[in-house]
C-alpha cells in the first residue's frame, strides 16, 4: 500500500509539473512550412442531417467483420484502457480498444465527423472471435480501428500551439469535448493526418483521435467513464464572467478554455451541433453499442447540456 501511494504521489507531481509548463496557447505555423488551411481542421458540413451516423463518414466498407476470426498481434501497452493489436483474414491491422472507453470513443467519433471534424475510421463491436496462444474463443469487444492506406499517421500535434488557436472551429470543438465531459485533453491524444484521395492527392488533418475518457467525470486522477449516473452529476457551464463563458471542469490544461471563451464561441458551438437530429443522436448511440437505457440517459444528458449552452450564450452575447 505504502508503494502504491507513493507511485500515486508521483504520478500526481509529473501531471502538474506537465500542466505548469504547458507551452503559451497561441496561434503557431507548421515548422515545416506546409500549407495552412481551415478546412484540415474542419470543413462546414453540407447537410448535417443528412450523415450515416451507423457506419461514419466512412462507411461500412472499412467495417469490422462481426463474423471472422482475428489474429492476435500483440497487447495494448500503453493508456488506461486494455486492448490489443488484431489482423483479419484479409491481413487488415485493427487497433481494438476494450473497456468503458470504447463505446464513448465512437459516439463521440460519430458525433464530431458529422459536425464536420475529421476522424479516422472507428466501429464497435460488442464481441469477437480471437486466435491467440490459447486457441480461438470469444473476446470482449470494443473499438476497431483499422490501419488503411489513405490515412498515414504523422505524430501528434498540440492543442496549445497549432495554426487554428482562435478560430471558430477551434474553440467549438475543445466546447463538444467539454460538453463530453472529456478527462483526457492531451496533445498524445491527437493526430495529424496526411489524407491521401482516391484522385491521389493528398492533404494534412488535425484530428483528436483517442477521446474516449469522457461521459463520466472530469477528476484529475482515476476519472469515471462511461457512466451516466456520474456524467449526469456533472455541471456543463459555470455562467458568464467578465466575458468569458466559465466551465467547472477539473480536468488538467485549464489554460485551453479557461478565460478564452466567450458566449459568440458557445453559441456557434451550440447552433452547430443543434443541426443533428434526433434520428440521428439515436444512431451514434447505437452505433456503440450501448443499450436502450443507457443510451437514453445519455442522450438526454448531452441534450441537457445544448439546451444549457444556448439558454447561457444567447443572453451572454450582448454583455
Amino acid at each position: 500500500m505504502r508503494k502504491r501511494t507513493r507511485v500515486l504521489l508521483l504520478s500526481v507531481a509529473a501531471a502538474a509539473s506537465m500542466e505548469l509548463c504547458a507551452p503559451r496557447v497561441q496561434p503557431t505555423l507548421p515548422r515545416d512550412g506546409s500549407e495552412v488551411r481551415l478546412e484540415q481542421l474542419w470543413e462546414e458540413p453540407y447537410d448535417p442531417a443528412s450523415t450515416d451516423m451507423m457506419y461514419g463518414p466512412w462507411g461500412r466498407k472499412y467495417a469490422p467483420d462481426p463474423s471472422a476470426v482475428y489474429t492476435f498481434v500483440r497487447s495494448k501497452t500503453h493508456g488506461a484502457s486494455p486492448g490489443m493489436t488484431v489482423v483479419d483474414p484479409e491481413d487488415r491491422i485493427w487497433s481494438v480498444k476494450q473497456g468503458g472507453e470504447g463505446p464513448v470513443e465512437v459516439m463521440q467519433s460519430r458525433i464530431l465527423s458529422a459536425l464536420g471534424y475529421h476522424q479516422p475510421p472507428v466501429y464497435f463491436l460488442k464481441w469477437f472471435t480471437l486466435r491467440d496462444s490459447n486457441g480461438t474463443h470469444q473476446e470482449p469487444g470494443g473499438r476497431f480501428r483499422p490501419t488503411i492506406s489513405a490515412l498515414r499517421d504523422l505524430g501528434d500535434w498540440s492543442w496549445q500551439q497549432n495554426p487554428f488557436v482562435g478560430t471558430k472551429p477551434y474553440q467549438g470543438l475543445l466546447i463538444f469535448l467539454i460538453m463530453f465531459g472529456d478527462a483526457d485533453l492531451k496533445n498524445s491524444n491527437n493526430s495529424l493526418y496526411e489524407y491521401m484521395r482516391p484522385d491521389g492527392s493528398s492533404e494534412r488533418w488535425y484530428a483528436a483521435r483517442d477521446i474516449g475518457n469522457a461521459l463520466g467525470d472530469t477528476g484529475r486522477l482515476d476519472s469515471n467513464k462511461n457512466d451516466p449516473a456520474v456524467f449526469e452529476r456533472q455541471p456543463f457551464i459555470g455562467g458568464v464572467r467578465d466575458g468569458f463563458v466559465d466551465f467547472p471542469y477539473r480536468g488538467w490544461h485549464q489554460e485551453l478554455f479557461q478565460r478564452r471563451m466567450t458566449p459568440a464561441d458557445l453559441k456557434w458551438a451550440v447552433d452547430l451541433i443543434s443541426r443533428l437530429t434526433a434520428a440521428q443522436w439515436d444512431e451514434a448511440v447505437r452505433a456503440a453499442g450501448y443499450d436502450p437505457l443507457t443510451a437514453a440517459r445519455f442522450e438526454l444528458a448531452l441534450k441537457a447540456r445544448v439546451a444549457e449552452g444556448r439558454r447561457i450564450a444567447e443572453p451572454g452575447l450582448g454583455r
